[in-house]
């Protein structure tokens, strides 16, 4: 069906503007044209064949011939299943705090980028809206975040922006080299090892990696994220964590590992270094916070770091079982939609708690689950997921993602099985705090889940029920897509 990529992206700008017009039901309005949007993400589904592993839906038209910049548009089934994510991740942003017009437009716009972002198959147009993503977030954290929100907003702007800009650097002398932002053409050069030849390739190697790494983000270029996710107001933070940070991985995955497979092999202990970082300090910063927020954003960066640990097992070990790479890649998609949701869960429950109590330290609570047992009940079952209990859906893709990793890079793998030690520990201890004990002083008054936040995170945490207990449903998205790009990086 012909344009169902453009009306996905064109009907939250268009949410955009007439919500920046209504003085009343702003909020309403936002989350009817998310309706929309849903609706059109799921008649992309219906018309997406799971059996084909290449690009579908594509729409192409001519834009920018002169530097060969294309109107070009498709899905595989990575593209799906973060359309999908997306359609999810929003409406649950939306409807977890008041917001004003200002507000929501915002956020619509930022949906709009999202979509192209995860669709866009030519780097000038991809390259467009990674950036248009930048500003909405960035005016989101800086006029509705908290006190610190000056500080956080400034480093995130200044850490992604720097980041772009080296990567479009990179890119600029592909093409000047190539003659093609294409991305299908650029991996065949990849393949070939004929991208760029001699430092070049290490330079833009290095540019690309950078704005890709703060992205995600990876250790040691992670510092702007606690920061910015305790700042920005529940609903950002559930976008940010949801559904922007997964940009990163996805730029991995459809841009860096294509392009440079050797440069990827010859770094490959090093990167693998930098994921076994990413996945076992972050949750040892969590155990030390006192702000339920700020522990979540680092328990957020520990488990993209899986997904980074997945990529790179699959891709820069020079022995590869093409089961095991297919295992590992399957894992990285999973996580990557299982980690938005419950991610999102998350900053939903720590964001409840503060409205109730108006302070997110741990210390400040206690015994809720004598007055609150539905808060604590489903809060307890988003924390297990995050934990990859058996049955829920954080499960199957971190089971899939170390079962590839062990039999390719083995000794890494190890070192971050610790890492799941540690995020136990750190939950367990918010759960004593939270929930156990004497019930505190200032917590008596605490209602229990209201009608509506009942019908905001029950379906959440049923979906999480139904991906654990049959995760065939997401699988059959991207099966065929897996399978091709373990044939690529094999």
């Amino acid at each position: 069906m012909a344009g169902l990529i453009t009306t996905l992206i064109v009907t939250p700008l268009v949410g955009a503007l007439l919500v920046s017009a209504t003085r009343n039901y702003a909020r309403a309005l936002a989350l009817i044209f998310n309706l929309i949007t849903a609706t059109c993400a799921f008649v992309i589904w219906r018309n997406f064949d799971s059996n084909l592993p290449g690009l579908q839906l594509v729409e192409r038209h001519s834009w920018m011939p002169a530097i060969g910049a294309e109107y070009l548009f498709g899905v595989d089934g990575l593209s799906l299943l973060l359309v999908v994510l997306t359609s999810l991740v929003f409406p649950f942003a939306l409807l977890a705090q008041k917001m004003d017009r200002g507000f929501c437009a915002l956020m619509l716009i930022t949906q709009a980028a999202l979509y192209g972002t995860f669709t866009a198959q030519n780097f000038v147009l991809w390259f467009l809206f990674y950036e248009m993503s930048l500003i909405p977030a960035f005016l989101l954290i800086k006029i509705w975040g908290g006190e610190k929100r000056d500080r956080a907003a400034t480093k995130f702007f200044l850490y992604t922006f720097l980041g772009s800009v080296t990567m479009l650097l990179a890119f600029l002398g592909i093409y000047l080299v190539n003659g093609t932002f294409d991305f299908s053409s650029l991996a065949e050069l990849g393949k070939a090892r004929d991208v760029l030849s001699g430092n070049l390739t290490w330079i833009a190697f290095a540019g690309i990696f950078l704005g890709l790494a703060v992205k995600v983000p990876l250790f040691p270029f992670h510092t702007w994220l606690p920061d910015a996710y305790e700042a920005a107001p529940t609903g950002v933070s559930m976008v940010l964590t949801g559904a922007l940070s997964k940009m990163g991985v996805y730029g991995f995955i459809r841009l860096l590992l294509p392009l440079f497979p050797n440069e990827i092999r010859i770094l490959g202990p090093w990167l693998l270094t930098l994921t076994v970082c990413s996945i076992v300090i972050p949750p040892l910063a969590a155990w030390a916070q006192a702000d339920l927020k700020r522990m979540v954003a680092y328990l957020s960066i520990n488990h993209l770091g899986y997904c980074m640990l997945g990529l790179f097992a699959a891709t820069a070990p020079a022995v590869r079982p093409l089961d095991e790479m297919q295992a590992a890649l399957s894992g990285v998609f999973m996580q990557i939609f299982n980690h938005g949701i419950t991610a999102a869960a998350l900053f939903y429950f720590v964001g409840l708690l503060e409205q109730r109590r108006g302070s997110r330290a741990i210390d400040d609570f206690g015994g809720l689950m004598q007055r609150t047992p539905l808060l604590c009940g489903w809060m307890s079952v988003v924390m297990f997921s995050s934990l990859g209990l058996p049955g829920l859906n954080g499960f199957i893709g971190e089971f899939l993602i170390f079962k590839g990793s062990f039999a390719i890079a083995a000794g890494y793998t190890a070192l971050a099985v610790i890492g799941l030690l540690f995020t136990a520990v750190v939950f367990m201890r918010a759960m004593q705090s939270l929930f156990s004990g004497p019930l505190a002083e200032a917590a008596v008054g605490f209602p229990d889940l209201r009608a509506s936040e009942k019908w905001t995170i029950i379906p959440v945490t049923l979906l999480m029920f139904v991906i654990g207990i049959a995760p065939q449903v997401l699988f059959n998205i991207f099966n065929a897509t897996v399978v091709q790009m373990a044939r690529l990086f094999a």
